[in-house]
């Protein structure tokens, strides 16, 4: 009864959608569809054995494909199946026997990749390479964990200590593992680490000089302003080959101007900066530590997502990654 075979997706199971149906016989029918950083596996399975499969991959025209699977049913009639998505987060599928449609497990939505979707993992960047590629946070998984490393780090010792003490630890980490750079290939310090901690520093050193409840509210602002000067620097006179290829690594995208994302960064920055300053001066304690804690986080992700639309439109300014 089989039909078709594909490659089965590689990678470890994100999600797994099971979508049941009847076509009217004392059969078992589900349609398992798979979610990996890969792609995506839908398989038909009738009575517990696989009789059909499809496979698309997560980027690339090839990727915004609806799934099919068919069959020849004992009786000799035609089984088909198309499988997708219905929304930006969940699959359904359609059922025809003999062109016949029998079965919608949403009744009433399309299958069809949302078309924002689609745009980002069907675009190609400069150099012919798929523009959307997971793969990339992959292949830079090392850097990447001894950043949250030394954030966690830096968040315990904080926590067991004072900031001052973790500020010390940190940059003592981070120079030990300048160090042992020298003698190893594997990329330890390509990502954000050594910034981060250099940030934490002039944090811990403003609150070691002022312990004024009027002057700390204005610590982010002034913590702010050197980060976003530093990126400003990086994107408009090192053209974003430091900070901004830092922050490339964590983008599953080929196509980002470094750049722009640099200086997309620093304006990020100034503006989150003078918003903190503004609400400091103008309103409350408690109004200030409402905003801290919880206003400025959609204001951020708002800016910082407009910061990589931007760089994705832009000419990609890049450079190699380090061997």
């Amino acid at each position: 009864m089989t039909d078709v075979a594909a490659p089965a997706a590689s990678g470890r199971r994100l999600w797994l959608y099971k979508r049941p149906f009847s076509i009217g016989i004392a059969h078992e029918c589900w349609v398992l569809i798979e979610s990996r950083m890969s792609g995506m596996t839908s398989r038909l399975v009738i009575d517990g054995e696989d009789v059909a499969t499809d496979f698309t991959p997560v980027s690339g025209t090839e990727a915004i494909r609806n799934h099919h699977l068919a069959a020849t049913l004992p009786d000799g009639r035609r089984l088909e199946i198309e499988a997708g998505y219905v929304n930006w987060y969940n699959v359904g599928i359609g059922v025809r026997v003999d062109g016949a449609l029998v079965h919608e497990s949403h009744p009433g939505k399309r299958i069809a990749f949302p078309e924002k979707m689609a745009r980002m993992v069907a675009e190609k960047s400069a150099n012919g390479e798929p523009a959307y590629d997971p793969d990339k946070l992959k292949r830079n998984k090392v850097p990447i964990l001894v950043d949250i490393a030394t954030g966690l780090l830096f968040f315990v010792v904080a926590k067991l200590t004072d900031l001052k003490t973790a500020a010390l630890v940190g940059a003592a980490v981070g120079l030990s593992l300048v160090v042992v750079q020298r003698f190893v290939k594997v990329d330890l310090i390509g990502g954000m680490m050594l910034f981060g901690v250099f940030m934490l520093l002039v944090s811990a050193g403003f609150a070691i000089l002022f312990e004024d409840e009027e002057v700390i509210k204005h610590r982010s602002t002034i913590v702010g302003l050197v980060g976003a000067v530093c990126f400003l620097f990086d994107g408009l006179v090192l053209k974003g080959r430091k900070l901004g290829a830092g922050i490339d690594r964590y983008m599953a995208y080929n196509d980002l101007d470094r750049r722009r994302l640099s200086i997309g960064m620093g304006l990020t920055g100034l503006v989150m900066a003078g918003g903190n300053s503004l609400v400091a001066w103008a309103f409350s304690t408690d109004f200030w530590l409402l905003y801290t804690t919880f206003l400025d986080i959609p204001v951020s992700l708002a800016l910082i997502f407009w910061t990589i639309s931007w760089a994705r439109h832009g000419t990609a300014t890049r450079t190699p990654a380090p061997a």
